[in-house]
């Protein structure tokens, strides 16, 4: 059981945009990441500044330590958002002033620069700086640590505007790119569909090697379509030669038993032995037809693809034909008469396949007229085409559709009891379709069958 077709342009598309989501996501993630630390890093240094300011205002006196607080500090976080600020003054492990609660450093050691970290103080996320001083007191060191901290609100909203706003960029760079894997899809695949297109115009005979240009990539493909070619070239050659030479070497047996059974049959003296005898003549020349027309359709067959192109003179053609069935059509009680092949008709083609294609409809109009009728020949200039017409008083198509005579092998239901292959229409209808021309039959007015073969003028 075969699953669904494999689509290379959906399987291409989809990993350009499985890509492309991956890096839209990676930009939200990076974009996001580096708007946080931005903001915490504003947020530390405003912190670090407030805290630094206070520290700056401690003084050591013999009864204590005195702050005179800076207010223009927490001024200034507070216009930077509506977030709420605390404060606290430790000496010693007891508060001086702010909010005794609020949580300190776990390393209380005096340092210059202030130290930063994240907690929760009354149900709410805050960022806190902290800096230590060592302050002279009765002459005595006192270690005095300063926290201030403020809520994350502000900070918060500005990174998720941000990020907000790195989440539509990658939105738009990802539809950017879904249309950018489209256009990409249908550049890579255009040269495969040009190649099937290049191959896909061949007719049916065509079995030439393939020289489409084509990136490199496709080149092991087409090395590979051409060994497939010519291998099938060569088994196509084999056949066709088989049976052209199955053909010739019926054929020749053949006339011999039909020379034969002649003799025999004019030398019988018996209604039965002579029966037999105009059977087994009958017989044989409906193999040696066969056969003929088996080598004729062989070589149709095998000169399709490589056709003696060249000008050939159909008005002169006719005339040679006329005289080769003139013998043959007058024991019949049969005329030919020929009209329009006054002046040379050139058209391009192989002229080996267009006499066998004429010569099977001559035939064809000789076997099954009946005596002392008159065949019509004739050609008709259409613009850039000639018409070859073969007119017949004929048994006509017996009511069978005119496509149905020209497949390989069929004949009508009227015409049993005339010899034939059923090959010789097939014959004709390939020659024009190898010469780009076309083929009609169809039933005459009072009978008879009219016979086109429509070919382009050279």
């Amino acid at each position: 059981m075969t699953g669904a077709p494999l689509s290379l342009r959906r399987r291409l598309v989809l990993q350009l945009l499985g890509i492309a989501a991956a890096l839209a996501i990676l930009l939200y993630l990076t974009v996001r990441t580096v708007a946080n630390s931005a903001a915490e890093a504003t947020q530390d240094g405003v912190l670090g500044a407030a805290t630094l300011a206070i520290a700056e205002r401690l003084q050591g006196s013999e009864t204590g330590v005195s702050l005179d607080l800076p207010y223009e500090a927490f001024s200034i976080l507070g216009s930077i958002s509506d977030d709420r600020i605390f404060y606290r003054v430790d000496a010693n492990g007891e508060t001086l002033t702010g909010y005794p609660d609020l949580p300190m450093p776990a390393d209380e050691a005096a340092a210059v620069e202030p130290a930063f970290y994240s907690t929760t103080y009354r149900a709410a996320a805050v960022r806190v700086a902290a800096t230590s001083r060592t302050v002279l007191v009765n002459r005595k060191p006192i270690l005095v640590t300063v926290a201030v901290a403020q809520t994350r609100q502000g900070q918060e909203a500005i990174a998720q505007r941000t990020a907000n706003l790195a989440a539509a960029i990658g939105l738009a760079v990802f539809a950017f790119a879904a249309l950018l894997s489209m256009l990409t899809a249908g550049s890579v695949l255009r040269p495969i569909n040009r190649l099937a297109e290049a191959v896909g115009r061949r007719g049916p005979h065509d079995l030439r090697a393939v020289d489409h240009p084509a990136p490199i990539e496709l080149r092991p493909l087409i090395a590979s379509l051409n060994g497939f070619i010519a291998r099938l070239r060569g088994a196509l050659s084999r056949t066709e030669t088989f049976i052209a030479e199955a053909a010739h070497h019926i054929r020749t047996p053949l006339a011999t038993v039909r020379t034969r059974a002649e003799i025999a049959l004019r030398q019988s003296e018996t209604d039965a032995a002579r029966a037999a005898l105009r059977a087994v003549i009958r017989a044989v020349e409906e193999s040696s037809r066969s056969a003929s027309q088996l080598l004729d359709h062989a070589t149709v067959v095998y000169r399709s693809d490589r056709l003696a192109d060249g000008p050939v003179d159909l008005a002169k053609l006719l005339h040679g034909l006329v005289r080769f069935h003139g013998p043959t059509a007058e024991l019949r009680d049969l005329a030919l008469e020929l009209k329009g092949a006054e002046s040379p008709v050139l058209v391009q083609g192989d002229r080996l396949l267009l006499e066998s294609a004429l010569r099977n409809l001559i035939d064809n109009a000789i076997k099954y007229s009946p005596p002392e009728g008159v065949i019509e020949l004739g050609l008709d200039l259409r613009g850039d085409n000639v018409s070859v017409l073969v007119k017949d008083r004929g048994r006509g198509l017996g009511g069978r559709p005119a496509d149905d005579l020209t497949r390989r092998f069929a004949r009508g239901d009227n015409v049993g009891d005339v010899v034939g292959s059923g090959l010789g229409l097939t014959i004709v209808e390939e020659v024009a379709e190898i010469h780009g021309g076309s083929f009609r039959l169809r039933e005459r007015e009072g009978g008879g069958t009219c016979a086109e073969l429509l070919l382009p003028l050279r």
